[in-house]
Formats: C-alpha cells, sequence, structure tokens
C-alpha cells in the first residue's frame, strides 16, 4: 500500500515536497487555490485539485480525514494557514504539518493542535550558517529547538582512536549513532570500533553538547 499524503498549497515549498513525496512512490493529492498551479501539478502529483481549502465542505468533498498525513504549505496568507490547520484538526486528520511563517504563527498553529511546525527558511539558515563557521560539519539538521543531529567529519585527532578511547558521551553528553565510511554506512557501531581519517560520524545531543564537542575535539 502506497503511504496517502495532501499537499496544500504548491509554492516552491510545497512544490518541492509533491515532488519528493512521488519520488518517493507516496500517492499526492496536491491542493491550491490557484487552477494554474494545479495546472502545473497535473501530470506530477496522483491528484492535483483546485480548492479553497478555508471552506471546510470542500475539504470535506475532497475526503480529506482519509488521508493519513497532511501538509499545509500555504505561503504568505497566515490567515488562511491557520484556519486551513483548524479545519483540518476539526475534520479528525490524523497527522498535520505547517509550515510556519514567523514565531507568533508557530505559537498559534501550535495552540490549534498541529502535530509538526516547521520553519524552511529559518532551519535552512542554521544549517548553512553551522556549515560556514566549520569545515568539519558537512550538515546539520534541527530535531528541536534544544537537539540536533550533525555530520561531522573525522581529523587526524580522531584518527585511530576507538569508541571506546573517545568515550564520547560520558565527556561530552553526545551519542555517535552511526559512521558513514566510503559506500556504506555502520549503524549502532560497537565500543571497539575504530574511526579512519575522513569517516563521517552522525552525532546526536543537544546544541550546548554539539558545539562543546565539536571545539574540543576537532579543533
Amino acid at each position: 500500500m502506497k503511504k496517502e499524503f495532501v499537499v496544500i498549497g504548491l509554492g516552491r515549498f510545497g512544490g518541492s515536497i509533491v515532488n519528493e513525496l512521488i519520488e518517493l512512490d507516496a500517492s499526492v493529492m496536491a491542493i491550491d487555490k490557484s487552477q494554474e498551479r494545479v495546472d502545473e501539478f497535473a501530470q506530477i502529483a496522483t491528484q492535483a485539485v483546485a480548492a479553497d481549502t478555508t471552506d471546510e465542505s470542500s475539504l470535506r468533498s475532497l475526503g480529506i480525514r482519509n488521508f493519513e498525513h497532511v501538509v499545509v504549505a500555504i505561503g504568505e496568507n497566515i490567515q488562511a494557514s491557520i484556519l486551513t490547520t483548524l479545519i483540518l484538526k476539526e475534520l479528525g486528520v490524523q497527522m498535520i504539518t505547517v509550515k510556519a511563517q514567523n514565531d507568533y504563527h508557530e505559537k498559534v498553529l501550535r495552540k490549534i493542535g498541529a502535530d509538526h511546525v516547521i520553519h524552511p527558511e529559518r532551519d535552512m539558515g542554521r544549517r548553512i550558517a553551522n556549515r560556514m563557521v566549520s569545515n568539519d560539519i558537512l550538515d546539520y539538521l534541527e530535531l528541536s529547538d534544544e537537539y540536533s543531529i550533525v555530520e561531522i567529519r573525522a581529523n587526524e585527532k580522531l584518527s585511530g582512536a576507538t569508541l571506546i578511547d573517545l568515550d564520547i558521551r560520558a565527556k561530552y553528553g553526545v551519542n555517535i549513532v552511526a559512521i558513514k565510511r566510503e559506500d556504506h554506512i555502520l549503524v549502532s557501531p560497537q565500543a571497539i570500533e575504530e574511526i579512519r581519517l575522513n569517516d563521517v560520524l552522525i552525532v546526536i545531543g543537544s546544541d550546548v553538547d554539539i558545539h562543546r564537542f565539536e571545539k574540543k575535539v576537532l579543533h
């Protein structure tokens, strides 16, 4: 069974989600108020519909509650985003992910029951900033306001040491959950695993601990 999603709002962000979900072999209903945007996705999405999602009857007629996950990617119209989310919640949609424009928008979305709230521009800014600041950080993904997962390239300081030698969890409060090595990934590596130069360490922890680990060990 294909997973079934709805994406509401077919701007740059919503459109990219539709494309990626289709690439991942999911079933996607794409919705936008603009018929022109809907026409763009008619040959891409499983189904593309022009509808006003602030109208409860429109959403009901589309059988929206039958989809397991709805993404509200409405762009500049915060009022439409909030009202759409509220209607989806009242209709009993299982999982609702919403794009927030700012912190105030996020607070309101969480108050009315959005399951996940994302700030794509802010989050991308943080990823880019972290990569710019350190040559060793290859990628950065925020898990919450305080916790992240990062990809860190092993340098000469780490090369040749085992995980038990480094005792990273006890010293820095972070965990190495996987190691990318050439063309394969070691998931939950053993304590005796020896780190090699240019291994990519997948590290998870609080932002404070990750920065402390990077400062002490990588510089």
